[in-house]
């Protein structure tokens, strides 16, 4: 099953990614992706879609989706570098999947973020996103 990752939130003071379930009176309702436990977050939280997301490059700003696919490339079926990973090993790894990276804006920080969200897709979701086109298509059904 294809990931949509319009649904597909991160959560501001939260570790992990969580799947969009509904809108609740005073918030959202959420599914932690890693351990499936269901949660509400109000208006006050922090959150956004990873769709939503770019990383600086030195030609603008490249959507997270695209970053992902990349990886996914780069590295096939094996998992990405930890976020405790040395800073040398996580840049030299960004080095090579986004040779274009902004290296003034995207810091270390921003890519142990990326490569976490990265593996919690391929052990809990899927690396094969939905297309906008897919993801209107199925809400028209």
């Amino acid at each position: 099953m294809k990931t949509d990752l319009t649904k597909i939130l991160t959560i501001s003071g939260q570790s992990g990614l969580f799947l969009y379930l509904s809108q609740a009176r005073n918030g959202v309702i959420v599914e932690s992706l890693a351990d499936k436990k269901r949660n509400c977050f109000g208006l006050k939280s922090k959150v956004t879609t990873l769709e939503d997301i770019s990383i600086y490059t030195d030609e603008g700003e490249t959507k997270l989706r695209e970053v992902f696919t990349k990886m996914h490339e780069g590295l096939g079926d094996a998992s990405a570098p930890s976020a405790k990973s040395p800073e040398k090993e996580l840049q030299d790894f960004f080095a090579k999947i986004l040779p274009d990276y902004d290296r003034d804006r995207f810091h270390v920080s921003h890519m142990k973020k990326v490569v976490t969200w990265y593996n919690i897709l391929k052990d809990c979701a899927s690396l094969d996103f939905e297309t906008k086109e897919e993801a209107e298509g199925r809400q028209e059904e």
